[in-house]
């Protein structure tokens, strides 16, 4: 099993990858519409707006939570820690 190199997300079936392709290290919730991976930026407001809906922080709490995370996913080491 592959897990998302953006957000985490486990992908275990063709249709849970960027443009149904399994040799991409993204998921569909992480691919822009053309299947590029989205930015840090994109993601980090996607991330956040996410746990905000699904948890019910607040913008500036889900935001945090959002950097923490990304900060330990391989598509963002090293860079999401230094991000304000």
């Amino acid at each position: 099993m592959k897990s998302c190199i953006s957000c985490g997300m486990p992908m275990t079936r063709p249709e849970q990858f960027a443009m149904g392709d399994v040799s991409k290290d993204y998921c569909v919730h992480c691919a822009r519409p053309d299947g590029s991976m989205q930015s840090y930026e994109e993601k980090l407001l996607s991330m956040a707006a996410f746990i905000v809906k699904t948890q019910g922080f607040d913008e500036q709490a889900a935001a945090a939570s959002a950097k923490e995370m990304m900060a330990r996913l391989p598509a963002w080491k090293g860079r999401a820690s230094h991000e304000t």
